[in-house]
């Protein structure tokens, strides 16, 4: 490995990452900082005959570093965090894909994250122990260890990947959903004491992403302890918007089953299906969803048609290698989901769908923070919190909110409003 530290050393590194493929990982300089607020320390390239490693802000840098502009094919490590800062710049939105992230192929092909503190050295467990309340600490941890480290994520990776001479990225959703939940992290949440920001982890079992940083579950904020009133608007006289789509899973699988909800609450026309009152109706509809449907209830017009939908996506689990989700088509290989039944299989797939179609309708609603000064700034699976500039983007920022979300009425949504995310006003009835 070569370790640059002259300036005519960078000038022909540059040269080569102009004009060939090559493996593009980055240290950031603080291990507790959100890498929206953070600064890179160095950086690695690898390439087919040579790899290099580069300071930045590290100590043992020579020299001022610039980022270089490239239309070369590279891989990276996380694109979601090179959106928020990188020594390599491209066009991320170009019809032609040539950022390959190789911890999303590792995960399509295994369903589980890859585990990065595996390769950490003496070194960093040393400095990260001694200087755990300092920032920057990576700064002096020695380069060549950083280099050490960052070889041998490539390698492995690399290796994982070529295993088979595939690359199962599915190069569209890992643009869109990479790029959905970077641009929602980016936007950041205003507390009293200042901006937060979230950072979403797409490799869970499900596809579901959990959202934690800093300590903090930004996935299931407290709703009773007043914890969520230090989340204010970061706009003079501005407030905090909340889409909550009604009845989401009902609506996603009566698309798959080809149910048409009528007009109004789906939870009230499920309820009335049992010859049952709304709140008692609500608790048996989730009961028979993720519980498992009784033979009595297979004669309901709605689960019936779920009881055969769950049968026949069992029956294609057992006689195939995978089975594909239904909107990216994404590839869920059989060994990695283990303790299968075909109820887990049901909400595993329910799951998968609404993320899915969640990042689908959040592709076409984050277009809306450059047309407007108001932000998505939290997405919690069936809701969605703006943060909303009232004086300079009136009612109808909300109302192309509310369209895009809804999608033509498939997905009917509840509004509410509030000075902080604790106090929230029902405001449905406004839009």
């Amino acid at each position: 490995m070569v370790i640059v530290n002259t300036k005519k050393e960078w000038d022909v590194l540059q040269r080569k990452m102009r004009t060939q493929p090559f493996v593009y990982l980055q240290m950031l300089s603080d291990v507790n900082k959100h890498s929206k607020q953070n600064r890179i320390s160095c950086f690695y390239v690898g390439m087919i005959t040579q790899s290099y490693i580069i300071p930045v802000n590290h100590n043992e840098r020579f020299g001022r570093i610039e980022s270089v502009e490239t239309e070369e094919t590279i891989c990276v490590a996380d694109i979601k965090q090179h959106y928020h800062n990188s020594m390599v710049i491209r066009d991320y939105t170009s019809t032609t894909f040539g950022t390959i992230d190789l911890n999303w192929c590792h995960y399509m092909k295994t369903n589980q994250p890859y585990d990065f503190d595996k390769h950490l050295t003496n070194a960093h467990h040393h400095n990260y122990r001694l200087h755990y309340d300092k920032e920057n600490v990576n700064d002096i941890v020695p380069l060549v260890k950083h280099g050490e480290y960052l070889h041998k994520i490539a390698i492995d990776l690399l290796d994982k990947l070529e295993t088979d001479g595939s690359i199962p990225a599915l190069p569209h959703y890992q643009q869109d959903i990479l790029s959905v939940l970077s641009k929602i992290e980016k936007n950041g949440l205003k507390t009293t004491k200042g901006m937060v920001y979230t950072e979403y982890n797409p490799y869970t079992s499900t596809g579901r992403p959990s959202n934690r940083f800093g300590g903090m579950n930004f996935a299931a904020l407290n709703k009773k302890d007043g914890s969520r009133k230090q989340f204010i608007s970061r706009f003079d006289k501005g407030v905090l918007v909340e889409f909550d789509f009604d009845a989401y899973h009902p609506r996603l699988i009566g698309e798959m089953i080809d149910y048409k909800f009528p007009k109004g609450s789906a939870h009230k026309h499920l309820a009335e299906t049992y010859g049952l009152g709304y709140d008692e109706g609500k608790q048996l509809t989730f009961k028979y969803l993720y519980g498992g449907i009784t033979t009595e209830m297979k004669q309901n017009p709605f689960f019936g048609r779920v009881d055969e939908f769950i049968k026949g996506l069992w029956s294609t689990w057992k006689s195939s290698k995978s089975i594909k989700s239904d909107i990216y088509n994404r590839e869920i290989y059989k060994e990695n989901l283990h303790d299968m039944n075909p109820n887990k299989l049901f909400n595993y797939m329910i799951q998968l769908s609404e993320t899915e179609n969640n990042i689908r309708i959040l592709d076409e609603l984050l277009p809306l923070d450059e047309k407007y000064n108001s932000k998505i700034v939290l997405y919690n699976y069936d809701a969605f919190l703006l943060d909303f500039d009232v004086k300079g983007d009136g009612l109808e920022y909300l109302k192309e909110v509310k369209k895009i979300l809804e999608q033509g009425g498939k997905y009917p949504t509840k509004v509410a409003m509030g000075d902080n995310y604790h106090k929230m006003q029902d405001i449905t009835e406004k839009l």
